[in-house]
Formats: structure tokens, sequence, C-alpha cells
């Protein structure tokens, strides 16, 4: 149990989110090698661009697959081929070249959530024993959950980090000293609270 009392507590609860809300949703070094990787918002926040796109192309999928009219089965069984088949062309290696994060995050992520979407909607007005749209739903959301598995397996792409003069990521790093000094700041000031009660 802990021995920190429970207003003590929820300070400190709250100075830990604001000490790291600026780079929350960024999950990449603050540094200018990352530059293409991160949206920023203001003086302060950063949004991971692939991410940012991903929920973005998600969104557009779900609308889309909502507006649309009802689709037929063949169309509904090719969508996860179509989708594995971008998948793998948008990951593969480019020599060392990015690709555009359109290609990789948004229309895949679209593509996916307009196939579920499509798919929940026809197996809701289907004939008794059409399995298409229920089908197609379900194995684009097995692709997406494997997608995802592989994605987190394979870790970030520390690429610019090979070539930086400042590798490995550490102290030296300038993309990761802000938060490492905001973590500094953090721990000064939560060790007060705590002495003080």
């Amino acid at each position: 149990m802990s021995r920190i009392p429970p207003a003590v507590a929820r300070r400190l609860d709250r100075l830990a989110r604001h000490a790291h809300r600026f780079h929350r949703f960024a999950h990449h070094p603050l540094c200018e090698a990352y530059a293409g990787e991160v949206i920023r918002l203001g003086r302060r926040t950063r949004l991971c661009r692939g991410c940012t796109l991903a929920t973005l192309g998600a969104l557009a999928g779900t609308l889309l697959g909502l507006l649309s009219p009802r689709l037929p089965p063949e169309p509904l069984l090719l969508g996860p081929a179509l989708l594995t088949g971008w998948a793998a062309l948008a990951l593969a290696p480019r020599g060392g070249r990015r690709s555009s994060k359109l290609l990789t995050r948004a229309g895949p992520c679209a593509l996916a959530a307009f196939l579920v979407v499509a798919g929940l909607r026809a197996a809701a007005a289907a004939e008794p024993g059409d399995w298409s749209g229920a089908g197609a739903a379900a194995v684009t959301g097995a692709l997406v959950a494997l997608g995802l598995l592989a994605w987190r397996r394979r870790g970030p792409n520390r690429s610019p980090c090979v070539t930086c003069p400042q590798a490995p990521p550490g102290p030296r790093c300038d993309g990761l000293r802000p938060l490492a000094r905001r973590e500094r700041a953090f721990s000064r000031l939560a060790a007060h609270w705590i002495v003080r009660g």
C-alpha cells in the first residue's frame, strides 16, 4: 500500500500528465532527423504523423462505409485480398527511402475500416446463410490484428539514428533531451512534494 497521501498522489498524476503532454502522442525523437515523422501543433504539442494519418484514414473509411450503398458479396470478399496486397506493397523496403505515410498508413486504414463497416452493414441486411459480409469483416479484422502485431514486433524505425553523430540515442541526443529535461524537473518537484507530504 502506498504511503503517499491520496491528495499528493493525485497532484503527482496531474503533474506527470502535464510534464509529458507535449510529446505524449509523438513517440519519436524530437530532433531534426525525425521532423518528417512528427506534426507540430502550436509551439509545444507534437503528434506522430503515421498515427495521425492512420486515425484519419480509419475515420474516412468508416464514414465511407456508412454512407456508401450496400456492396454485393464479390467485392466484399475480394477486399481483404486487396488490403493484404496493398499492405505488402506499402511495407516493402524501398532502399533507404521512406514511403509516404498516406500510402502506408492512411490508405490501408481507410480500406480496412471501409471493409469492416461495409461488411457489417451487408451482414445486417443479408439473407439467411449469406456470410459474405460477416466473413469479409472478420477476415479484415484478423488482418488488421496481425498487421498491428507484426508492426509492434518490428519496433520503431530508427534508421535516422544510424548516421547521426549523436548516436546511439541517449543523454547527448537532441531528440531526447527535451524529454529528459522534463523528466528531471518532474522528479525534483515530485520528490519535494513527497517529502513535504
